[in-house]
């Protein structure tokens, strides 16, 4: 009995730890298309100032240049983690799924143990009736 509870708490731990992984990815992956949300606005900013849009221009703004170019690496970050996210919710969605078979096999254990005492405790009962019935009968 403590094995399976010390398993089931183990099975808990790694649900928990695949679950936290999955919620780290999603900031992850919000902070990266924030971040580069506010540089498309900065590199918008700068091209008005500029007055020049055309990347190709000999004249386009430099720090266009650079925040595009960083824009650039923060959305292709984020198409990377968009495919450990996916990864990380199968392990999560495994964990949890090994868990549940753990929680199953426990109930069906206690389910066990209960019907096991709930007929030990009828046959005393039982047992007991008997008695009453056959000193009921001798007086």
């Amino acid at each position: 009995m403590k094995s399976r509870d010390t398993l089931i708490r183990l099975k808990r731990f790694h649900v928990d730890e695949k679950r936290r992984r999955v919620t780290q990815i999603e900031a992850m992956i919000a902070e990266f298309q924030r971040m580069a949300g506010e540089l498309d606005r900065e590199i918008e900013g700068e091209e008005r100032r500029a007055g020049i849009s055309d990347t190709a221009h000999f004249a386009y703004p430099t720090y266009a240049k650079a925040a595009r170019q960083r824009r650039d690496n923060l959305l292709n970050s984020a198409a990377e983690l968009a495919g450990q996210l996916e990864e990380a919710r199968a392990q999560l969605n495994e964990a949890f799924e090994e868990l549940k078979k753990v929680e199953i096999l426990e109930d069906r254990e206690k389910a066990a143990e209960r019907a096991e005492m709930a007929l030990r405790d009828q046959m005393e009962t039982d047992r007991i009736a008997a008695r009453m019935r056959y000193a009921a009968g001798r007086l």
